[in-house]
């Protein structure tokens, strides 16, 4: 089973509990992969629109920070979130929210010793 396999499955079974939509870590998982750079790009896109603390409390081994779904859309914009809603079947602000429950742990998942992982 390869890391990300792993990953997908650790962050699969926190939302267990939850009302998350099905396949979401796997969009999330593509939403990672598909940026510039990939986990490394995604945490500079954080940090440089304000929320380096933020963003470095996911990758570090301490607690995570939580954000809000108007800060996801903030960072991320309404056009990929726009399409990860169409995916799952919800609206903006209900997208909006998953993702901001569960990016921080899929970062902090991804990067288990403390730092973004050297590709």
């Amino acid at each position: 089973m390869s890391f990300i396999e792993i990953v997908k499955g650790q962050v699969s079974e926190m939302m267990g509990g939850t009302n998350a939509p099905s396949g979401l870590v796997g969009s999330l998982m593509n939403l990672v992969n598909s940026q510039p750079g990939g986990l490394s790009g995604l945490v500079q896109q954080f940090e440089s629109s304000g929320l380096k603390d933020t963003v470095a409390s996911w990758v570090s081994t301490g607690p995570n920070h939580p954000i809000t779904g108007e800060q996801i859309q903030q960072v991320l914009g309404n056009q990929k979130l726009q399409e990860l809603a169409a995916q799952h079947g919800l609206n903006l602000q209900d997208i909006s929210s998953h993702v901001a429950q569960f990016l921080p742990q899929l970062v902090d998942k991804l990067t288990p010793n403390g730092a973004i992982p050297k590709v």
